[in-house]
């Protein structure tokens, strides 16, 4: 087990990567997204071309993905089977499939156990950050990958706030015309998940922050906070 384990949970569009790789530089830990790793299977499904409506066949790729991923918060970046990913994984086309990859729940066991994997590596001397710890986000991170994370955060936001912070990181403006365009997949995506895990509301022992009139550095300094006076 690493030094410290901050785990980050919430709705797409609340802030969790950019907030979790904020905090991860600060006290020097890695940082694990988890929401990429669904998004790589994805995409490596779709590069296979298996049919994303077959969950056995899914599950058979999902489980010979040779995926690598980075936990330097400065520059995590993904790769499958040796290429980069990163950019890839972002396109509209796997962001419009990857809720079919990720309600299926064989395929949320196998990559739960690469996740938790990951978390525990971080425990080592020889890891990114020497045992330090790390900060990990996604759906169900709190509850089912690291449910005795040392600080667990349910990070959320008016749908108003979500929409316009996606919107703006995918169309690079949050005008009414894309927040439009994003309301279809943001909405759509946490329907979907949230018959699988729960992300709206904070299980016990989890923290909620509510980030809809908080700037960046407010919600930053709040995880930092709870991870002082855990320590």
């Amino acid at each position: 087990m690493p030094e410290l384990v901050i785990a980050i949970d919430g709705p797409s569009g609340s802030g969790k990567s950019t907030v979790s790789k904020r905090v991860a530089s600060a006290l020097g830990l890695a940082y694990l997204d988890t929401g990429a790793i669904y998004r790589a299977a994805t995409w490596w499904c779709l590069d296979q071309g298996v049919d994303l409506e077959d969950p056995a066949a899914v599950l058979a790729a999902v489980r010979a993905m040779p995926l690598e991923m980075g936990v330097d918060p400065a520059a995590p970046g993904v790769r499958v089977g040796g290429t980069d990913v990163a950019a890839a994984i972002r396109t509209e086309a796997v962001t419009g499939s990857v809720s079919k990859v990720s309600s299926n729940l064989d395929v949320r066991a196998e990559l739960r156990e690469r996740q938790q994997r990951a978390i525990a590596d971080e425990g080592l001397p020889e890891a990114f950050s020497a045992g330090r710890g790390i900060v990990a986000e996604g759906r169900d991170i709190t509850t089912v990958i690291a449910p005795d994370a040392h600080v667990r955060v349910l990070l959320t936001a008016s749908e108003e706030a979500r929409l316009a912070r996606r919107a703006a990181e995918v169309h690079g403006t949050a005008d009414a015309a894309a927040v439009e365009a994003t309301r279809q997949f943001v909405v759509q995506r946490d329907k979907v998940d949230s018959a699988v895990t729960s992300f709206l509301e904070a299980a016990d022992g989890v923290v909620t922050i509510d980030s809809s009139e908080l700037t960046l550095e407010q919600v930053v300094q709040a995880v930092l906070d709870l991870a002082e006076r855990r320590r």
